[in-house]
């Protein structure tokens, strides 16, 4: 018997296939995009009964056409040689809507099995299933299955082990669209048997029969069914003449007839059904008048979440990485290589910790979204997001885009495949370097708790991300007035019933990002850290504009001041000595070159040198910053980032670097992404230039404005 099996996981977005491809798979996945478009890939596999099983988790889709790149990522993966079994998971709470998707997979012929997920809503929504009945009409078993539920997917392996050893006698599908579609198709059928195409003889012709009819571009395009086009023609004019409608619609009328008799036989309702709790709970979360109010302020819980449980973790980590510098230092003489023990701890150490050391606010962060997502409060934020996003020219699909901006830009842009509008999903785009990304979130973890109280930390957190999203919304409205002028689209929103996440399921996605971000630091934020660090020491000065050791010795035997106002003055000396140093490196000359142009928006030369170094990746500017100071320290105790910062920056210009990160040119991942989606590179660099623009402008009207009015202008906080 074969012991290895490829499973093709199939389903309508919101309809669990996540979590059961979780409780599946568990941490054995893999993630990617597949080639050619930014639609994300899914992999995973695990055991069964001794068999090995490759579980491919196709994107969410309503129908198995060509209108979404969705569509047709999962039409290819279904019509490629391999997939021993498709693993349909239907939402069981709308059975006949979530079915329609079935009848398209049963045309393939290619074994399958029927997961009613949610089985449990269904039954309290008072829904029952005559699943004989069910099975015969769709050729294929079915299993009722509970995915966010702690062996809720155990019924499932079961059914899973019987198909699998049963995949030479899975059922026929008793599909049938009326006399005129099925003569129609047996003509066609015939016609593309006798082609004998070899790369499409694993699917039944009279499959792709059905898409020819429905005029489907995925099988149109293929040149082995060319000469079967005018046959195809012929038919869909004699349909049309017939019943005045065009075949695809005709084709969906159809199916939705036929499901709607196989449900009506086989899906009853019991006497006691009532109303569910998602309805009593969106009376309030969805209300007109409290429902956005209830969203900022779970916004707001999200970062005081965020901050509270991070901050002792933070702490733990960033004694662990001064403690570790500090033992290679020990055992690392300085009169030995001293350039590489300095790259070590300063440049390695000391620019990747730099950044590692926000890794509890990633975790918390993106664990709270994943609260978010996984209960099914996500999608009730985007219907209440919708009325206030039209009037700034956006729809509430574009929501979703934009919150996943809040964790990183370059998956949220891919997101943006979800809106069927051009118009609408390149101004998405547009704006979307705007959200707040996790990359950001080390330069807010490092600014706010130096320079504002614990009270307020949690209010100057939301105020950056609010400002964020404020400044995207009158960007959409500019751009949909302007660049993307058109009329806007009808919007139809599904909200999927509350859930209770399951930790499995929220540990999985914040381990997810973790690794992400670690990854992150271990391989752009590491090469980028040992090439600044070489900007921020080479070329060394030998040549000093003033005989330092002379001063210092001078002080040292300066009987007449006191011990305590020696070492201030040795320390002031070596710290002069330390900047001249820095100012003669190639950052220093970088940053002093353009100090001026920065200077209007309360930069200095290290901190705009910290900027150019975020290009690469936002973190970039903490681990620029950690070496910059590091290399400015004279002595082997080193001072912790934030009482550096403190030492040498007002509260008003913290918030001005924050300002200035959020609105300034996203890393360079993003833009590439930018660029493959808006397929412009003429609309790429216009976006990095407005960027700049946007960011200078507006941190140097709040700069100016606040050193006018003296706001936040006393040094040390």
């Amino acid at each position: 018997m074969k012991k290895c099996f490829t499973i093709a996981l199939a389903g309508n977005p919101n309809c669990g296939k996540t979590c059961i491809f979780n409780a599946l798979t568990g941490a054995r996945q893999h993630v990617g995009n597949y080639p050619g478009v930014t639609v994300e890939s899914k992999s995973g596999r695990f055991s069964l009964n001794g068999m090995e099983i490759l579980l491919i988790d196709l994107p969410g889709i309503y129908s198995l056409s060509s209108s979404s790149p969705e569509e047709e990522v999962a039409f290819r993966e279904l019509t490629k040689r391999g997939v021993d079994l498709i693993l349909n998971v239907v939402d069981s709470t709308i059975p006949q809507r979530s079915l329609y998707l079935t009848t398209q997979l049963a045309e393939l012929h290619i074994p399958m099995l029927l997961a009613f997920n949610m089985s449990d809503d269904a039954e309290r929504k008072g829904l029952k299933f005559d699943l004989p009945k069910l099975e015969r009409c769709f050729g294929a078993p079915i299993v009722r299955t509970v995915g966010c539920r702690s062996g809720g997917v155990e019924p499932l392996l079961n059914a899973l082990a019987a198909a699998l050893e049963k995949l030479d006698s899975h059922g026929v599908p008793m599909l049938s669209y009326g006399m005129d579609i099925d003569g129609a198709l047996a003509r066609i059928t015939e016609a593309i048997e006798s082609l004998s195409a070899e790369r499409c003889s694993h699917i039944p012709a009279r499959f792709f029969a059905v898409k020819l009819l429905e005029h489907d571009a995925c099988v149109w395009n293929l040149p082995e069914f060319r000469s079967v086009h005018p046959l195809v023609g012929n038919e869909i004019r004699h349909l049309l003449e017939k019943h005045a409608i065009d075949t695809d619609t005709f084709m969906a009328d159809r199916r939705y007839a036929m499901l709607a008799g196989a449900c009506r036989n086989a899906i009853g309702t019991t006497r006691e059904r009532r109303r569910e709790i998602s309805d009593k709970i969106d009376a309030v979360m969805t209300n007109r008048y409290i429902g956005l109010p209830l969203f900022f302020l779970i916004i707001y819980a999200t970062f005081w979440f965020t901050f509270t449980c991070a901050d002792p973790l933070m702490g733990m980590i960033e004694d662990a990485f001064a403690f570790l510098s500090g033992v290679v230092k020990t055992f690392w003489p300085e009169t030995i290589l001293p350039y590489l023990r300095s790259l070590l701890t300063d440049g390695v150490i000391g620019g990747v910790g730099g950044v590692l050391v926000f890794l509890p606010n990633i975790l918390f962060l993106f664990f709270a979204i994943a609260i978010l997502e996984d209960s099914g409060y996500m999608a009730r934020a985007a219907f209440v997001m919708d009325g206030v996003m039209r009037r700034f020219g956006l729809q509430g699909r574009s929501f979703v885009p934009l919150v996943l901006g809040f964790g990183c830009t370059v998956p949220a842009i891919m997101a943006t495949r979800c809106i069927e509008s051009e118009r609408d999903r390149n101004t998405t785009i547009m704006v979307l370097p705007l959200m707040s990304c996790g990359a950001r979130l080390p330069i807010y973890a490092l600014i706010i708790p130096a320079f504002f109280a614990a009270k307020y930390q949690a209010f100057v957190m939301w105020l950056i991300y609010l400002t964020g999203v404020g400044i995207a919304l009158i960007a959409a409205r500019i751009m949909k007035s302007t660049l993307f002028k058109g009329d806007g689209e009808i919007y139809l929103m599904e909200l999927p019933p509350y859930r209770m996440p399951t930790l499995r399921s929220l540990l999985l996605h914040m381990w997810d990002r973790g690794r992400m971000y670690v990854r992150k630091a271990g391989t752009i934020i590491l090469a980028t850290s040992v090439i600044l660090f070489i900007c921020n020491t080479w070329p060394e000065k030998t040549a000093f504009s003033r005989n330092y050791e002379k001063e210092i010795g001078e002080v040292r035997n300066n009987g007449v001041l006191s011990t305590e106002a020696r070492e201030n003055a040795v320390s002031a000396l070596e710290n002069e000595k330390q900047a001249e140093m820095l100012e003669y490196t190639i950052s220093g000359r970088v940053g002093h070159a353009l100090e001026p142009l920065f200077r209007p928006i309360g930069f200095d030369w290290k901190l705009t040198t910290a900027s150019i170094g975020a290009l690469a990746a936002k973190e970039v500017f903490v681990s620029q910053l950690g070496i910059l100071y590091a290399e400015g320290e004279a002595d082997e105790e080193s001072v912790p980032l934030r009482e550096q910062l403190i030492r040498h920056y007002t509260p008003l210009q913290a918030f001005c670097i924050m300002l200035f990160c959020l609105l300034s040119i996203p890393c360079l991942a993003t833009l590439a992404v930018m660029r493959r989606e808006l397929n412009s590179w003429k609309l790429t660099v216009a976006e990095a230039a407005g960027m700049f623009l946007l960011a200078y402008i507006v941190t140097f009207l709040v700069y100016q404005a606040g050193s006018l009015c003296g706001i936040g202008t006393a040094l040390g906080g």
